[in-house]
This record gives C-alpha cells, sequence and structure tokens, in this order.
C-alpha cells in the first residue's frame, strides 16, 4: 500500500449517485460510446426472496470449489466502494464454508459514476488470461487493496499491479491496449441487466438476490438458507 500513495488522485464527486443500505443506486448508465442497449431500467428488477436464474458459463471467474451446493454470483465494480468493503465479506464465507461455496464473479462497472471501472475489470481480464483463474482474483484482490475508490485509481498503475503479481508487463499492457476484453465486460454486465441488478454489490445466492455490503451474517444466513433447499 504505502508504494501506491503517491499516485492515487483526488476522489471523484458521485453527484449522480445515491448509496442506499451499501449498495450504489443509480438510474440509466451510460455506456462507452453512448448509452447501453440496455440500461438497468429495462431489466426485471429482483425481488428478494424469489429465485433468479444467473448463468455460471466455463468462461466465468470461480473461487473455490467449482461444484459446490452453494453459488455466490456477485456483479461488482473494482471502483465501488462498498464492493470494496464487501469483498473480505465473501471471502470469509468462503473460508468457512470451504467445499459448500463458490463464488463467481461478474463485472458490473457503473460508467456514469466510475469511468475508470471498464478499464480496470478490462485489466483484471488480462491477468485472467496471462496467468489463470487464481491470478485474476489475485489481481481483483489487490485493486480493491490499493484503489480509494470512487474512481480514484491511477490507471497507469494497473501494469504495475500486474508487474507486481508477476506478470510480463509488456505483454500484459499489450493485451490492456488491445481493448480486447470490453466485450466479456459489457456481456458481465448485460447479464446483470437481465437479472435485475440495479446497483452493487449485487450478490445472487442460488439465485437470491442479497443487496449491498451487507454484514457477514446476513450473507451467512443466506448460505444456509440455501444449505436447506
Amino acid at each position: 500500500m504505502e508504494k501506491y500513495k503517491d499516485y492515487f488522485i483526488p476522489v471523484a464527486i458521485m453527484a449522480a449517485g445515491i448509496f442506499i443500505a451499501g449498495a450504489v443506486v443509480y438510474g440509466p448508465v451510460l455506456r462507452e460510446g453512448g448509452v447501453s442497449t440496455k440500461s438497468p431500467s429495462a431489466g426485471t428488477p429482483s425481488v428478494p426472496g424469489v429465485p433468479v436464474e444467473v448463468q455460471v458459463a466455463d468462461q466465468d471467474h470461480i473461487r473455490g470449489n467449482v461444484a459446490a451446493p452453494v453459488t455466490i454470483v456477485e456483479f461488482s465494480d473494482l471502483e465501488c466502494p462498498f464492493c470494496k468493503s464487501f469483498h473480505p465479506t465473501v471471502k470469509l464465507a468462503l473460508a468457512e464454508y470451504g467445499d459448500k461455496v463458490r463464488w463467481v464473479y461478474k463485472h458490473f462497472p457503473l460508467d456514469q459514476l466510475h469511468p475508470k471501472a471498464d478499464k480496470e475489470a478490462e485489466a483484471a481480464e488480462c491477468a485472467g488470461e496471462l496467468g489463470g483463474n487464481d491470478m485474476f482474483w489475485k489481481y481483483v484482490d489487490r485493486v480493491f487493496e490499493i484503489t480509494p475508490s470512487n474512481n480514484g485509481l491511477d490507471l497507469t498503475l494497473l501494469p504495475q499491479i500486474a508487474q507486481d503479481l508477476g506478470l510480463n508487463r509488456s505483454a500484459f499492457e499489450a493485451c490492456l491496449n488491445s481493448g480486447r476484453y470490453a466485450d466479456r465486460v459489457e456481456e458481465d454486465y448485460q447479464q446483470g441487466v437481465l437479472a435485475g441488478v440495479n446497483g452493487t454489490p449485487a450478490s445472487f445466492v442460488n439465485g437470491v438476490l442479497v443487496s449491498g455490503a451487507v454484514p457477514y451474517e446476513t450473507l451467512k444466513a443466506a448460505i444456509e438458507a440455501a444449505l436447506k433447499k
């Protein structure tokens, strides 16, 4: 953390956002190049307690036992302060439940609030390309560790993070500059829209929405309920 402190820029003012119960709630979200083909208002809002089908594909980044009976699918934004605070909470769940829980990470960058989040998501994908699934998670962990959130991370640090994690810097920069993972990030985002996501973090525990940066006991209760079904 010390080595990055001089690179942080002031936290952006989030005039477009309203914070409710540890989640960012927002109106139609502008994607790069204009308005998204689907905005959060275009999806069907998730109803608490009612399971929603959220696709988990082979290409998704999974932490934990891939055959676990409980799946947590989290839609997250690397510049969201609530996602940053919730990240250790899900780690704690994996530590406690072991092979019973798997964690699936999906990108949901909030462009109006955090225009840097798209590129950070692409950077995580590049890390995964170069170092595999474990490296993807290490990269996400590190970004959350060092970012001040709210669009405050200096994007010039993205290659340095990769290098510090043992990746080839030149190869990482080539990947990031190519923009080849922009569509992958957008695909995750659209999955969230269709699932009714309207803020981050949004987690689905076996399809049941757990909205916001809830305390561990709330997440634990959702996991326990899923295990009993």
